[in-house]
């Protein structure tokens, strides 16, 4: 079994992903079997960190999750619509927005990942990662109707749970505030990541950190520093900036 699955051939099984969700905004030939084609490239890729009496069976639970994956692609395109005004068409969105390739890659390694899969998951995620500075961790969770604005310098960590009719601007980070280490010095993978519920809104470089609650229907204003439970409906701000009309009269900075 060799340790190096092929960046090249999963860049082309996610053009295939594509492809078979959003067909009419792809360069895939139109006589293409997507399906068949994304099974064969994943049993050749999933041979590479995967006991080989296993590998048949994922690529077939995979592919089977495509219609699913498809569906839930469709509510994040819709979602992006409905939260910005400049979006003429929902082909737009696809061709245009970054939030597409990073979901397209991020909702096939999440399945990769509840399916078992090692490494690949996080090559996926990481290729949109690099092509947009959005930075989905496979194993983090979330819901339908995701959406991100701009989206350079998004993190979302590992143990993070998102809900439906989420909407984070650039720069906002999903992170751990610190973690613990097992007595041998490895660090211990548990929650430590934000829980984001439904229908919240997160404004341009927010930083959220631990396993802290941001209650339904809140709204985060921008350059918050969070880490702590939110209640639902809330509103968090910053104080109003202090205005200087002559700076040489004063002592403030």
């Amino acid at each position: 079994m060799s340790k190096s699955p092929s960046t090249r051939e999963l860049e082309r099984m996610m053009e295939l992903v594509k492809y078979v969700i959003f067909p009419d905004y792809s360069d895939v030939p139109a006589w293409t079997d997507g399906p068949k084609a994304i099974k064969e490239i994943l049993l050749t890729q999933l041979a590479t960190v995967m006991d080989e009496s296993c590998v048949k069976e994922v690529a077939g639970r995979f592919v089977e999750s495509l219609p699913e994956i498809g569906r839930l692609l469709h509510t994040d395109v819709q979602a992006v619509a409905h939260n910005d005004p400049a979006v003429k068409d929902l082909g737009e969105v696809v061709l245009c927005y970054p939030l597409v390739k990073v979901m397209i890659n991020y909702r096939s390694a999440h399945r990769l990942h509840e399916l078992g899969v090692p490494r690949i998951p996080r090559i996926l995620t990481e290729m949109a990662h690099s092509a947009t500075g959005i930075d989905i961790h496979p194993a983090a969770t979330i819901g339908e109707y995701f959406a991100i604005d701009h989206g350079t310098g998004v993190v979302v960590g590992a143990t993070s749970i998102i809900g439906n009719h989420v909407m984070l601007y650039q720069g906002v980070t999903l992170g751990a505030k610190s973690f613990s280490y097992d007595e041998q010095g490895h660090p211990i993978d548990a929650p430590r990541h934000p829980i984001i519920e439904d229908n919240v809104t997160i404004y341009s470089n927010t930083s959220i950190l631990g396993r802290v609650t941001i209650g339904h229907d809140t709204i985060v204003g921008g350059n918050i520093w969070l880490t702590h439970d939110v209640p639902p409906f809330s509103v968090i701000k910053q104080g109003k900036a202090v205005e200087i009309n002559d700076a040489r009269k004063s002592n403030e900075i």
